[in-house]
């Protein structure tokens, strides 16, 4: 986590991710040059001259001055209105080739860490269990074929790895052009 930036439960090291970078860039919302400014999507029906800070990102006033979201609620299924709120209106997005979506986990969303390949994918046999069975379910039948995409994740396809904030396990999904 990058000091001085607020803390964001559901993307907690923005900077890593690549949501958030240094920049003289002044947000679109309050008008200020705070060294920071947000990289990923904000959905929203309104013309938006520019990009965001942090900190208008974690109290809601971007959200909530251009109606708009950083994230879709989709994968949000099973947690409260607060945690939806929280992560659509409060939390940085994150960059995905597909729609970007959020995991749930113990009734909660889990915590964005990043995009990764296949290594650092290993390093979590949970997540990787968790996104072999899910593509199999997607239609993945031989298991061959499942394993040479695994493999390969990192060049052309990417895994999005997520931590549960209650119990730990990590979780990830696959992203491709």
């Amino acid at each position: 986590m990058s000091v001085g930036l607020p803390f964001f439960r559901y993307h907690p090291d923005p900077v890593a991710s690549g949501s958030i970078r240094t920049s003289a860039e002044t947000c679109a919302c309050c008008n200020r040059s705070t060294g920071w400014i947000n990289t990923a999507s904000f959905y929203t029906t309104q013309e938006v001259g520019g990009r965001f800070c942090p900190w208008c990102i974690a109290d809601g006033s971007a959200a909530e001055r251009f109606a708009g979201e950083f994230s879709d609620t989709y994968g949000l299924d099973g947690v409260s209105e607060e945690t939806v709120r929280e992560v659509t209106r409060h939390t940085p997005g994150f960059h995905a080739w597909q729609d970007p979506h959020w995991l749930v986990h113990c009734q909660d969303a889990a915590a964005f860490l990043g995009e990764v390949g296949y290594t650092e994918l290993a390093a979590h046999p949970e997540a990787l269990d968790q996104l072999r069975l899910d593509l199999r379910l997607d239609g993945w039948h031989d298991p061959s074929q499942l394993e040479h995409f695994l493999t390969q994740l990192g060049e052309g396809a990417t895994a999005m790895l997520f931590r549960c904030t209650a119990c730990g396990t990590h979780l990830a999904y696959a992203d491709a052009s």
